[in-house]
Order: structure tokens, then C-alpha cells, then sequence
């Protein structure tokens, strides 16, 4: 599952504010605020909106390995 971290990062990488994520996957700003908090237990509809709205904008999220998780761009930006 996306964590707080993720979503920040896949956030900064595409250069988007919380409402254009939450534009984007239909939600509200709070809600994107209370997710990369990390200190509430979302519902899985609010989670898969925001994994799908991500991934449409071409981020992958990296899972927890050695390196750590994280969110990187799945093509190269030319």
C-alpha cells in the first residue's frame, strides 16, 4: 500500500500542490493532508484513487527494499 512518503514524493516529482492531487483523484484536500500525515487508517477507495491518479501522471512508486521506498518517474522526461 502507498505511504505518506510516497505520496509527497510522487507529489514533488510531478510539481503538484495537495489540490491538484486531490483534483486529480477526486478527493479532498484533507484527505490528501491526512494521508501524508500518515496518522489515519484511509479507506482503500481514497488509497486506489490516489495510487491510479499518480500512475496516470507516469510515477511508479518504489516498494520498501534496500534502498528504501520511494517514487520515481516511469519514463524519462525529455
Amino acid at each position: 500500500m502507498i505511504t505518506a512518503s510516497q505520496i509527497r514524493a510522487a507529489r514533488a516529482l510531478l510539481d503538484w500542490s495537495k489540490q491538484d492531487l486531490a483534483d486529480k483523484a477526486i478527493i479532498s484536500v484533507n484527505a490528501v493532508a491526512r494521508l501524508e500525515k500518515g496518522d489515519v487508517d484511509p479507506r482503500l477507495s481514497t488509497v486506489t484513487a490516489v495510487e491510479k491518479a499518480i500512475a496516470k501522471a507516469g510515477v511508479i512508486l518504489l516498494p520498501n527494499g534496500d534502498m528504501g521506498e520511494g517514487a520515481r518517474f516511469a519514463k524519462p522526461k525529455r
